[in-house]
Formats: C-alpha cells, structure tokens, sequence
C-alpha cells in the first residue's frame, strides 16, 4: 500500500478544507458575526497547517490502486467531517463535540438530520456552513477536489469509483479530472440556474443559496425549522420539486444532452423507472390523502413535493407525513429504500440496482421452469456482466446485515420500533427525516452519544456504498505486504 501517497493526498484535502472555510468566515463577518468568523479562521488555520505538514514533499511513487482509493475516499470524508465540525464547537453553536460531529457528517452526507432544536438561532455564517457542506458533499468531496487540482497523475480513477454512487462508473472523456470538471460544471451550471428561479420566487440571496446547497446536494438543511414549509409558497415549491427531480438524475444524462445525444435520455431505463416511480407515488399518495387537504389539488401538491423530496433523499418538507395515513407512509419509507439515480447527488440503494435485481430474480424464475435456457440481464440493450451483478447482491447483503444490527444497536436505547427503525432507515439512505420520533418536525437530539456515532457511521456507509467504510475494518487491509 502506498501510504505516502494516502497521506500526501489526504494533506491536500485538509487544505483544500481550510480554504473553503473562509467562504462562511466571509459571510460571518459581512453580517457581523465576529464570533463565528473567529471560529472558522482558527479552523482554517489548523487546516492549514496540517497541509504544510503533510504536503511539504510528493512521494516519489504516486501510483495508486483500488486499495488506497478506498482507504483514501473513507479517510477524507472522516477527517473533512471531524475538522468541519471545529468551528460550531469554538463558536458554541453546538457546544457539544458528537453532535457537531453528527451535524457536519449529516451535512457532508447530504442526508439532512439534524440535532438542533432551534435552527433559526445559528448565525448565518455557521448556517451557511451548514448547507455549503451539503454542496460540496453532493458531488463528493473527493470528485469537488479532483475538478479543480489534481490529487495524483496515476490511476485517479480508483477515487471516482470509491466515491462515486452507482453499481458502476464510467468516464465520460478519456481523462478522469476533465470528468470530473464536465461533472462540476453541469452542477453549476443547475445550481446557479436554481438560485436565481428561487429569487424569483421571493426569496432573499441568503435564503436562496441555502436552499440551493440542499437541493443540488440533495441534503435538506434548511435555515428555517418548518422548513420549505416557512414559504407556503406554490411557486418555490415547484421550483424545488422539479430540481430535486433534476438532481436525482445520473449527471451523465445532462452530459449526453449537451452533446446533443437527446435519445440517450429517452431510452435510458433507469430514468424512466426512476419517473415511473415518482408519477406512481405521488398519485397513490394524493388519492390516500383526499380527505386530509381541502382540494386534490392541494393533496397532490403536498405529495409530489414530499415524493421528490423523499425519493431523492433531499429531505425538504413542506406537511408533517408522519400524520398521513400508514399506507402514505409505507410509500414513503419504500422509496426512502430505493432512491434516486446512479451517478446523482441522490442516496438510497440507487434505481439501477433495483432494476437489476428484479431482472435476474426473473432470470432466475425463467431458468427454474426451463433449466436448459441461458438469461442474459440487460439494461438499455446493453449486457450487465456478471461481476456487476454479483455487486448488486453483496452490496445488498451488506446493506441488510449493516442495517440489522444498526437497529439492534440503537434499539438499546429503548425507542419505540418506528423511531428506531426510521432513523437507521434515514441515516443509511442519507434522506434526514423518518417517522415517529425522528419525523420532519423532530430532530435526532434526545439520541445518546453511541447511538448518535453509530448513526454518523450509517451515513457515512451509505453515502460511500458501504465497501469503502468495510474495507477500513479488513485486517487484511492493514498488512505490510497486500
């Protein structure tokens, strides 16, 4: 293993922290928040340090393999939530270290739960923090790095494939940092598209670029306590459903239509199952709730928007589902399950896994009733090879034993069933409201110190796919020679 090079790439992210706290250390001193831009300088300074530690010579060796790229990708999204979470404690924002910590690895997740109570008593800079981490988590911190300095001239595709969601990753053109610019400037691109409609709408630059971080990231962090639901507004709703719909969509396909490969879109089967579900949902849900709202317009409008927002793992919220009907929320928590597109900012076990599992439990069925046949498993035309599909069974082996024994460990807390089960259900798809006791006017707060870190360990796996976190517990990992 080339732990030189780990090191050197992981002094480089530090670095590259550092500098993105200043943005809220700006913001915090614009609106005279001198506390908080102490908080975050002095952050940016250790960050800072550290780089001029660890970065002072590059390795000879810069070669990588799957191995360091996995290490690499856990270890970053570790230290950039364990760094992130300094200047809540300095400023007092969140006195108490494991909560900043769940806070920030809840942030960078893009999963949206919160331990905060009060969500307006932030300073603005440090709820800018709180969501800007949802942005640069979206994309993945290691993708956000790799699109503006190269971390290594060799085999930097291993960290794409450790971070990135999805049974698979492809390269969009032959060199793996362009990808990642392609992939980033499409995510600008829509970002600053929704800032904008957003202000429109009403709201202010402030408030509009914190609900622009959640809903490109996918998050949810939202510096009001009702949430979207502050607004009451048709118009930013829409707005919000739509781009979170967006963002729930393999960024390859936004690719192919700059290009102007338009059919690729249409064709694509993960998409269209992906929409089918969204159209599939959110009517069953309207008809369920007719009789909650006064029209079904109404009705619909408040369940595509939790839909999208659900499906997503975006977690914005604009009613309280857990009164809905259990068959609303049975809906709910199924497409918490599923989530959105390979390849999005979304979390979940992703729509193409979905798809190739059912294909070949009906290969499996076909075989059965005709031994002699041989079933190929196709998407969009194409053959799924045989180490793909066996990914997709581990990964969701993985998945249930991680989420068992999540909710063993949590449940000794002594919870109600809904609320412990939601909220490992929550954490690991990174969506940040559940039911009961975690619902969307609740917060994670009354939660123990280890069920809080057991929880910041199911968003961190979800968020990588697992294999990147259970590698890190492989004693074989650790060995001199592998």
């Amino acid at each position: 293993m080339n732990k030189k090079m780990i090191v050197y790439i992981l002094g480089k992210m530090l670095g590259i922290e550092g500098l993105l706290l200043l943005i809220p250390g700006i913001v915090s001193i614009l609106y005279g928040e001198n506390k908080s831009a102490v908080a975050f300088f002095i952050t940016s300074m250790i960050l800072s340090l550290l780089y001029l530690i660890f970065v002072r010579k590059k390795p000879r060796e810069t070669g990588i393999y799957a191995k360091e790229g996995f290490v690499i990708v856990a270890l970053a999204w570790i230290l950039w939530s364990a760094f992130g979470s300094i200047p809540f404690v300095i400023s007092g924002s969140i006195p108490n270290y494991i909560d900043a910590f769940f806070e920030t690895v809840s942030g960078f997740t893009t999963t949206g739960a919160t331990v905060l109570n009060d969500i307006e008593s932030l300073s603005q800079g440090m709820l800018f923090w709180r969501s800007f981490t949802h942005w640069i988590g979206g994309m993945g911190v290691l993708v956000f790095v790799l699109a503006f300095i190269p971390l290594t001239d060799k085999r930097s595709m291993h960290l794409m494939r450790a971070e990135v969601p999805g049974p698979t990753v492809d390269k969009l053109v032959p060199k793996v940092r362009s990808t990642a610019k392609i992939l980033y400037g499409i995510y600008i691109i829509l970002s600053v598209v929704l800032t904008i409609l957003l202000m429109c709408g009403g709201m202010s630059l402030f408030d509009s670029l914190i609900h622009m971080f959640g809903t490109a990231g996918t998050g949810g962090f939202s510096n009001r306590s009702a949430s979207i639901g502050y607004y009451n507004s048709a118009y930013i709703e829409a707005v919000i459903t739509v781009f979170m719909i967006l963002f729930g969509i393999n960024f390859n396909m936004f690719y192919f239509i700059l290009i102007k490969k338009f059919t690729t879109l249409f064709k694509s089967e993960e998409v269209r199952v992906y929409l089918g579900i969204i159209i599939f949902s959110t009517l069953a849900i309207a008809f369920n709730i007719l009789s909650i709202y006064e029209t079904p317009l109404k009705a619909f409008r408040y369940a595509v928007f939790q839909v999208a927002s659900i499906i997503t793992t975006t977690g914005y919220a604009t009613a309280d589902f857990d009164l809905w009907p259990q068959f609303s929320k049975s809906i709910l928590l199924a497409i918490m399950v599923i989530g959105a597109c390979a390849g999005s900012t979304g979390g979940g076990t992703k729509v193409s896994r979905l798809i190739i599992l059912i294909k070949t439990v009906k290969q499996e069925i076909k075989h059965i009733l005709h031994p002699k046949s041989v079933g190929i498993v196709r998407i969009d035309k194409k053959r799924v090879d045989d180490d793909t599909i066996r990914g997709v069974y581990i990964y969701f082996i993985a998945y249930t034993f991680i989420f068992i024994l999540s909710v063993i460990l949590i449940s000794i807390q002594n919870f109600d069933f809904s609320t412990t089960f939601s909220a490992v259900l929550t954490c690991l798809n990174n969506v940040g409201p559940g039911v009961a006791g975690v619902g969307p006017t609740q917060s994670f707060y009354n939660f123990s110190i280890f069920s809080k870190l057991v929880l910041c360990f199911n968003m961190l796996a979800g968020r990588l796919e697992l294999f990147p976190f259970l590698i890190m517990f492989s004693p074989n990992l650790w060995r001199r020679k592998f």
